[in-house]
C-alpha cells in the first residue's frame, strides 16, 4: 500500500475578538475565573454575514498555497463541522463551489470536536489507496451561534475559526497511524439536542454540557488513544516531539500530558487565544506550530481529539 502525508496547512480566524473582560460585562464571571478554570483569555467571533464555508474557504486557500497547489488539484474535500451552513447540501459541497471546482467527492463529517481527526483518518485511507488523488481536509466552526450567551458555564468556552490541511500521496508515510472510537451512551453530557420539526425548532438549539463528566471522560480517552497509537507504531511517548490535542481546556490538556509522562513544553497550546473551536481547534494549532517553526521535518506529532458523541481518536504523524 502507498502512503500519504500533509503537504500544507492553513487557518483562518474571524476579525472580531471577544475578551474575557467583555464577557464579564454580560454574564456573572471574570477574566480570572475563566483563565484559572480553562486557560482561555479570548476567542474570535464570526461576523453576522460570515458562514462556516466562508471560514473554511479562507483556511483552505492558505493550506493550498502552502502546498503549492490549486483547487483543481484536489479531488476529495472533507469538512469536519458541527455548525454547517445549512441542513443540506453539505458545507463541503458549498466549499467546493466557492473554490471554483467540481466533480470530486465532497462530504461533511459530524464527529464534533473529534471531527478533524476523523476526517484526516478518512482522507489518509482514500489517498494512500489511490481512491483519491489529493484531499483537502478542513475543520470549521461557528459555535457562537449555538451558545446561550446568558449561560456562563458554556458561553465563555467557545469560539469560531477554521483550519485546513492538504493530504497528498507519499512514498514514505507521513501519516503513520489513526485510531477512531465512539460511545453513543455518553451522548447526553455534551450535545445540542434541538431539532427542526414542521418548520419549528423543538428542544433546545443551544449547546448543553456537563462539564465535570466531560472532563473525566476526556482525560481518560485522550491518554488511552495516544497510547494505542504509540503501541501500533512501536514507539514510546518519549519519542513524540509534539502533542496537539483538541483545545478544549488547559486542565484537560495538562492532565493528559501527565498521564503520558510528557513535559508541558511538548504541548501545543492555542486555547488561550482561540477558546474551544471544536473541529477547527487541532488544524489551527497544527498550522500555527508549523508556521512558527516549532514543528520541523522528521519530528513526530500526535493529534488527539475528543468530543460530543462521545467520539475520540488519534492520528500519529511523522513530519
Amino acid at each position: 500500500m502507498a502512503a500519504s502525508r500533509i503537504a500544507g496547512t492553513g487557518r483562518y480566524l474571524p476579525a472580531r475578538i471577544l475578551t474575557n473582560d467583555e464577557l464579564a460585562q454580560r454574564v456573572a464571571t471574570s477574566d480570572e475565573w475563566i483563565r484559572t478554570r480553562t486557560g482561555i483569555r479570548q476567542r474570535h467571533i464570526a461576523a453576522p454575514e460570515e458562514t462556516t464555508s466562508d471560514l473554511a474557504l479562507r483556511a483552505s486557500r492558505a493550506a493550498l498555497a502552502a502546498a503549492r497547489m490549486s483547487p483543481a488539484d484536489v479531488d476529495l474535500i472533507i469538512v469536519a463541522t458541527a455548525t454547517p451552513d445549512m441542513i443540506f447540501p453539505s458545507t463541503a459541497c458549498i466549499l467546493q463551489d466557492k473554490l471554483g471546482v467540481s466533480g470530486g467527492a465532497a462530504l461533511d463529517v459530524g464527529a464534533v470536536c473529534s471531527g478533524f481527526v476523523y476526517a484526516l483518518a478518512l482522507a489518509d485511507k482514500m489517498v494512500s489507496t489511490g481512491a483519491a488523488r489529493n484531499a483537502l481536509v478542513v475543520g470549521a466552526e461557528i459555535y457562537s451561534r449555538i451558545l446561550d450567551w446568558n449561560d456562563r458555564g458554556t458561553c465563555v468556552l467557545f469560539g469560531d475559526g477554521a483550519g485546513a490541511v492538504v493530504v497528498v500521496p507519499a512514498e514514505r508515510p507521513g501519516i503513520l497511524t489513526s485510531h477512531l472510537h465512539a460511545d453513543g451512551s455518553h451522548r447526553g453530557i455534551l450535545c445540542v439536542p434541538g431539532q427542526v420539526h414542521d418548520g419549528r425548532i423543538t428542544g433546545t438549539p443551544f449547546l448543553h454540557m456537563d462539564g465535570g463528566a466531560v472532563f473525566k471522560f476526556a482525560v481518560k480517552v485522550l491518554a488511552d488513544v495516544a497510547q494505542e497509537a504509540l503501541a501500533a507504531a512501536g514507539m514510546t511517548a518519549g519519542e513524540v516531539d509534539w502533542v496537539i490535542p483538541h483545545q478544549a481546556n488547559i486542565r484537560i490538556m495538562d492532565a493528559t500530558m501527565k498521564k503520558l509522562h510528557l513535559p508541558h513544553e511538548r504541548l501545543v497550546v492555542t486555547v488561550d487565544m482561540h477558546g474551544n473551536t471544536s473541529a477547527a481547534s487541532i488544524p489551527m494549532a497544527l498550522d500555527m506550530a508549523v508556521r512558527d517553526g516549532r514543528i520541523r521535518p522528521g519530528q513526530h506529532v500526535i493529534l488527539l481529539g475528543v468530543g460530543g458523541g462521545f467520539t475520540w481518536g488519534s492520528v500519529l504523524l511523522r513530519w
